[in-house]
């Protein structure tokens, strides 16, 4: 094909493609629990720092302590003291007997639980991509149905479609999201599909309608009506190949916006339910950690998303170019 022969002269779209291949098999991989399968498990000491840093040393000498008493021979409540302080060493030791086989530092570090930060990206990795591409194909679904109807048929139906595409943008996209999210109530990766996805089908609708309208009047369009095609078959089997690429491009786009939309609606607590690990989610921990000097977490998260994103905006671009039929071959 002469699109994908574009693509591969292109270098950087092709580096970027293998960076969102590589996310997308990891996200699969983890979904079928082949890795970070125990990222909700306690084996590092909370807040455990990464590798490069090193076990941060703590530990209090017993001179500095301020409990500390010295023994007086000539005390009566001697030997009281002594057995106090030996049932409360023995206590102490049994708070912190399970910490024992916890690991003081890990590659990427822990956090307050002393979940592992590495298998926790990958784990919220997952989350976020699959609510970006299933959200996303929610919306280019939804507005390539509607923009083919609309421009396809015109007048009353274009009309309808056109005041109700009119009513969705009227208000802010984000702070339809918001209100979407706040009326529902219910936390969960399928409420956040949904949200993203009947939200955001006007930009794909716009699109493929102009397609439509354009297309419908042409050659092709109107000699499929001359040998009897029915209006299904010209709209879907004529009229889209000749448009897939607009929808193709949508999809990818959206899908960034929406990784992007879902760390925010998880950031700001209307995102994923507890229990249920996202950057978004990670990000929301981070703030607090971060106040604390344990930035691992942080980084960890914004260092995927915006290396997935990166990625994912630059194949887009270069998918726009190779599937643009106007393009020199």
């Amino acid at each position: 094909m002469t699109a994908w022969q574009r693509l591969r002269a292109d270098r950087l779209a092709m580096a970027s493609l293998a960076v969102v291949a590589a996310f997308l098999l990891m996200a699969a991989l983890s979904a079928a629990g082949l890795v970070a399968a125990g990222w909700e498990n306690e084996v590092a000491l909370s807040y455990a720092p990464p590798s490069l840093v090193g076990a941060a040393a703590e530990a209090v000498a017993p001179a500095a302590r301020p409990h500390a008493v010295p023994d007086n021979p000539f005390d009566p409540l001697a030997d009281d003291l002594r057995a106090l302080r030996a049932s409360l060493a023995a206590r102490s030791g049994a708070a912190t007997a399970p910490e024992a086989g916890r690991r003081a530092t890990l590659p990427f570090g822990a956090d307050k639980w002393g979940h592992d930060v590495l298998r926790k990206t990958i784990k919220g990795g997952e989350t976020s991509i699959v609510v970006g591409l299933v959200a996303a194909l929610v919306a280019v679904g939804l507005g390539t149905l509607f923009g083919a109807v609309s421009g396809y048929c015109g007048g009353v139906v274009d009309d309808v479609f056109t005041w109700f595409y009119s009513m969705f943008t009227a208000m802010p996209s984000v702070l339809m999201i918001l209100a979407v999210a706040a009326v529902l109530q219910h936390k969960g990766v399928l409420t956040i599909v949904l949200i993203l996805g009947l939200t955001g089908w006007t930009g794909p609708y716009r699109l493929i309608r102009a397609e439509y309208l354009k297309h419908k009047t042409r050659a092709y369009v109107l000699a499929a009506d001359a040998i009897g095609a029915s209006h299904w078959r010209r709209m879907f089997g004529h009229i889209f190949p000749n448009v897939s690429h607009v929808a193709l491009v949508q999809l990818s786009i959206l899908a960034v916006g929406f990784i992007k939309a879902e760390v925010i609606l998880s950031f700001l607590g209307f995102g994923v339910p507890v229990g249920t690990v996202s950057w978004g989610s990670m990000l929301n921990e981070a703030q607090h950690e971060l106040l604390l000097g344990r930035w691992w977490q942080l980084a960890a998260a914004a260092g995927a998303m915006a290396v997935l994103v990166t990625a994912f905006s630059l194949l887009t671009d270069a998918l726009r170019d190779a599937l643009d039929p106007r393009a020199a071959s």
